[in-house]
C-alpha cells in the first residue's frame, strides 16, 4: 500500500510539475464545455494551479464520476476545466481504463506522446487508485492494481524516450514483480 501511494504522488508530481501536460487555455468570457476545450492545447495551466486542484482531494460520486473536493477551487476556471477532463476523457470503469492502456502500448514505439495524451494517462493512472480504494471485491482490486501498475510503466516508457537503452524497459523496482514481463 505504502508503495502504491508513493506511486500516487509521483503521477500527481508530474501532473503538477510538467506544464506540458496540462489542459488548454481558456479564453476569456467562454463556458467551459467539450466545445470550448477544441482539439489542441495552447498554453498549460500553471503547475501550482493544478497542484492545488489535485491537493485537495478528489472525490468519486455514486456513478463513478470524480469530483473535485473542495466546491470553490471547483467552481473556478482551471477547477472546471479539470472537472470537464475528468467527466468526458477519464475512464469510469475496468474495461474503458483497461482500453485506454491498450492504445497507449500501442503507441509505445513512437515519438513521446503529446501532451494531451500524457495527461490523459497520468489522469488515467490517478483515477485508478479511487477506483481501487472503491472496490469491495478481491479480484477486482487486482485488476485495478495490475491496470495501475501497467499505467505507471507506460509513463516511465514515455519519460524514457530517447534515453533509455533501446529496447530496455525502465524499471518499476520492486513493483515489476507484480508484472508479466513486458514485450
Amino acid at each position: 500500500m505504502a508503495g502504491m501511494l508513493r506511486c500516487l504522488l509521483y503521477l500527481v508530481a508530474a501532473v503538477c510539475l510538467l506544464p506540458e501536460v496540462t489542459l488548454t487555455q481558456h479564453l476569456a468570457g467562454q463556458p467551459v464545455d467539450s466545445a470550448s476545450m477544441g482539439g489542441g492545447l495552447q498554453e498549460p495551466e500553471a503547475p501550482e494551479v493544478m497542484f492545488e486542484l489535485l491537493w485537495v482531494g478528489l472525490e468519486m460520486d455514486i456513478t463513478g464520476q470524480l469530483h473535485i473536493q473542495d466546491e470553490e477551487l471547483a467552481s473556478t476556471r482551471p477547477g472546471r476545466r479539470l472537472g470537464l477532463l475528468l467527466q468526458q476523457f477519464v475512464p469510469r470503469d475496468l474495461e474503458g481504463a483497461e482500453q485506454r492502456l491498450q492504445q497507449l502500448q500501442d503507441l509505445r514505439e513512437g515519438p513521446p506522446l503529446s501532451p494531451w495524451d500524457f495527461q490523459q494517462l497520468l489522469l488515467t493512472g490517478l483515477s485508478c487508485i479511487y477506483r481501487l480504494h472503491a472496490a469491495s471485491e478481491a479480484e477486482e482490486r487486482g485488476r485495478w492494481v495490475h491496470v495501475f501498475t501497467l499505467l505507471t510503466q507506460e509513463v516511465l516508457w514515455d519519460l524514457c524516450k530517447g534515453f533509455c537503452p533501446q529496447g530496455q524497459p525502465p524499471s518499476l523496482g520492486p513493483w515489476a514483480s507484480t508484472l508479466d514481463p513486458v514485450p
